[in-house]
Parts: C-alpha cells; structure tokens; sequence
C-alpha cells in the first residue's frame, strides 16, 4: 500500500488549487462567476473533454485525471457547479443552484462553458463526460447540444429511477412544509448518503461507499468543499435533472450515432451495483443508439476515478475518446 499512497500523493491533488488546474472565473449569463480550471496539453489538442463532478463536491478532485487527458492531447476542463466549490452567485450560497429554476441554470452555466471553450479553442471536438450528478448533466446537456458534441460519458450515475422521483419529490415536498427551501434536506440525504455508508461491511468511515482506497476517503473526508448536505431546493431541482434525464421525448430527439461510454461500480450502493448501467445501456439499445460502450469493474465503488483500478480507467475511457475524437474529424465537424 506504501507504493499506492506515494502514488495518490504525486497524481491527484484532490482539494487543492495547484498551479497547473488552478482556478480561473469565467462570468457566465446567469450571473454566476464559474470557478473553472483547465489543463492543456503540451503539443496540439486534439479535442475537449468537458468534466461534470457530483453532487457535494467540486472539479478540483479531478486533478488526476485532468492530467492524465492533457498527457493524451485532450484539453480537459472542470467547473464547480452551482452551490459547490468556487462559484458563486448571489442566488447560489453552498447547497443550493439557485433561488429559482436552479436546475435550468445549471444547464445554462454548463451550455455557456462549452461556447466559451470553442471561441477560445476554436471548433475542436467536445466530449461531455459526468460523475454521478455530473452524469445527469451530462445526459442532459446531450439532449440539448447532441449536434455539437463528438461524445458523452456518464459514470456512476442512476438515470433509471423512474417512479422514484415521485417519491423524491413527495419526502422532499414534506419536509418543505416545515422548513426553508435552502434548509438541509434530511430526510433525503438520510435516504440516499447516509444509507449508502451502511452498505459496506466493516466499513472504517460513512464514506467508505466511495471508495477501496482508505487514503482517497481520507481526503473526502478532510476536504471543506466535499461531503456536505444538500438542501431541499437542490435536491428538488437535482429530481428535475433526473426526469429530463430519463425523458422518452427527449432521448427519442437526440442523434442515434452519439457515442456513449457508460461506466459504473459492482459495488456502488448510487447504482445499485451498477444495474442503473446496465438497464441505462439495455434501454439506450432499445431505442435504437448505436455506439454504446459499458464498463462495468465487478468490485468497484462509487467513484470510479478515486478507487482500485482507476489507472485502467482512465486508459479505456482515453482509448474510447480517442476513437471517438477520429471519428468526428473524420466526418463534419460539429457545428458552433
């Protein structure tokens, strides 16, 4: 394990700003100051690839695999979302997207981005790639720009919750009676987080679900911007982001030649053990989308990209984007 840690150590930074991911705030239209932080590769960039963290944390822990895209010849960019990390709004304080229309903005912030990456870059590839929350962005900024992206990976992230939402919605709209919208959501938070720690045996943290790697929880743990409780108002708009996400009208507008690289955790309590992958890729098939990849790691946990096995990874997804990268300047190149 000795080995393993020295290589987390010099890899990932985790929290930390460092210099070669360091923030930079773009201002988008919604009124929030996006902390952004890009790493460019050393020769020519070949394609984008646009990062969407989960919920309670922020892009900065995505150092590590920022760097090993930049490596590749991809530009990779991370930005906090709404309510997490660096970016402020005045309607956004930490665990809220906004006031009102939260997840709309969201999107907004997330649309805006990649124009400003293409003005700035020029019309390269893009390729959308999310983690848990960042995978229902994800899904739904490919509903929305499927023409202009070369790709979209969705990682560890539940798009089949169906009539769950409703039930969402109904604890949430409950505990609303009695508290402000930007009040924590406990009920919801006790459903889905804190009921995920109880799932591993023998578990040294609650957030040992996240990871095999004890040093990898230890930074969660010891990070001020990660593994806080959402509000009400952002889980109820998070519950929007999830049935757009899993929208019949919207998936049947999208283009049926999409590249999708769908990842998950055998042991991720999020997905179920990754039967949300799997029944995400079933029903993709079903209707009709026709560049699927799945990756399933049978004893992996929820962060894909933090536990045993992320080097191998890295590698596939880098191999698929790659192909997927050729492919698109092989034809028309999507459009600005």
């Amino acid at each position: 394990m000795t080995g393993l840690r020295r290589k987390l150590q010099d890899g990932n930074e985790g929290a930390g700003m460092t210099e070669e991911f360091a923030i930079t705030h773009v201002e988008s239209p919604t009124g929030a100051s996006l902390a952004v932080r890009i790493k460019e590769p050393e020769g020519q960039a070949r394609a984008i690839v646009m990062i969407h963290h989960g919920l309670a944390e922020h892009a900065g822990r995505y150092a590590r695999f920022a760097r090993f895209l930049s490596q590749r010849g991809f530009i990779a960019c991370a930005h906090d979302h709404r309510g997490h990390g660096q970016t402020t709004a005045p309607d956004a304080p930490r665990g809220v997207f906004a006031g009102d229309h939260g997840w709309d903005k969201v999107m907004q912030d997330a649309i805006f981005l990649r124009g400003y990456l293409t003005e700035r870059y020029g019309n390269l590839p893009v390729i959308v790639f999310g983690h848990s929350m960042g995978g229902v962005v994800a899904m739904n900024h490919a509903q929305q720009e499927y023409e202009r992206l070369a790709g979209v990976a969705v990682w560890n992230s539940n798009l089949v919750l169906g009539g769950m939402t409703g039930l969402m919605r109904a604890v949430l709209w409950l505990e609303g009676l009695f508290k402000p919208q930007a009040a924590t959501a406990t009920w919801l938070n006790a459903l889905t987080f804190s009921q995920f720690g109880k799932t591993v045996k023998d578990a040294r943290t609650p957030s040992d679900w996240l990871s095999r790697i004890p040093e990898e929880v230890d930074a969660y743990i010891a990070d001020p911007d990660s593994g806080w409780r959402a509000s009400i108002s952002l889980w109820k708009d998070l519950v929007t982001g999830f049935e757009r996400a899993e929208s019949s009208d919207r998936i049947e507008r999208m283009r049926r030649d999409l590249p999708l690289h769908l990842a998950g955790g055998g042991q991720d309590p999020a997905t179920d053990k990754a039967k949300a992958m799997r029944t995400l890729a079933s029903r993709l098939k079903a209707d009709r989308f026709t560049d699927i990849t799945l990756r399933i790691n049978p004893q992996a946990r929820h962060e894909t990209l933090n536990d045993l096995g992320y080097e191998q990874a890295m590698e596939d997804f880098a191999e698929w984007a790659e192909r997927v990268v050729a492919q698109a300047t092989a034809g028309e190149a999507p459009s600005k």
